[in-house]
């Protein structure tokens, strides 16, 4: 079975996706991104355990309200 010109247009479609720009280029070293991303993971942690302090006790230890009684 063959595909006709779908081949063809897939390679167009392609070009025209990466002629828009594609992905944004950071032009970072992997060793500046692995310490950009765990900073901000840091960051993203202590923003989650700040908040979640507020709310203490909600479902902290997994014993929340619900029941897991079967009839």
């Amino acid at each position: 079975m063959t595909r006709g010109n779908q081949r063809e247009k897939d390679r167009e479609r392609a070009q025209a996706r990466s002629a828009k720009g594609g992905k944004a280029k950071d032009d970072l070293t992997p060793e500046q991104r692995r310490e950009r991303d765990a900073k901000a993971l840091q960051e993203k942690n202590a923003r989650k355990a700040a908040g979640g302090e507020a709310g203490a006790g909600s479902n902290a230890a997994g014993g929340g309200a619900k029941s897991s009684a079967k009839k």
